[in-house]
């Protein structure tokens, strides 16, 4: 989870240099994703704003993010107290996301560093 108060030179989709907006940002689960927005739009090019039929720079509802859509992500810009409600399921579903794929690494590396390498080079004749 982030939260972005300014646009950037790659992220200007929600329009963030308006008073009193914020952005928060939320990395869910692939199928939660899909059942809020449907399938995953390719990768923008670089300083674009995905195409989807969303306006970006809509306040207090939620939305794809206008550029990590394509990693999954959702935003909402000034949610209210009502919608900052409908996020606090989506905020624990991204912290348990986050320590999920946080253990997957830590398993991973776990298993490189176990492995017996072997001392010896192979020389290859061509």
């Amino acid at each position: 989870m982030t939260v972005k108060e300014k646009d950037g030179e790659n992220d200007s989709g929600s329009n963030l240099d308006r008073d009193e907006i914020f952005r928060v940002n939320l990395d869910v689960h692939k199928a939660t994703f899909r059942k809020l927005f449907g399938t995953n739009p390719k990768r923008p090019g670089k300083v674009e704003t995905v195409s989807m039929q969303y306006d970006f720079s809509s306040t207090d509802c939620i939305l794809p993010h206008p550029v990590y859509v394509w990693m999954g992500w959702i935003c909402s810009l000034s949610p209210s107290k009502k919608t900052f409600g409908e996020l606090k399921l989506l905020i624990q579903e991204t912290y348990d996301y986050a320590r999920e794929k946080c253990a997957k690494k830590k398993l991973s590396f776990l298993s490189i560093a176990r492995l017996e390498l072997p001392l010896r080079t192979k020389t290859f004749r061509m």
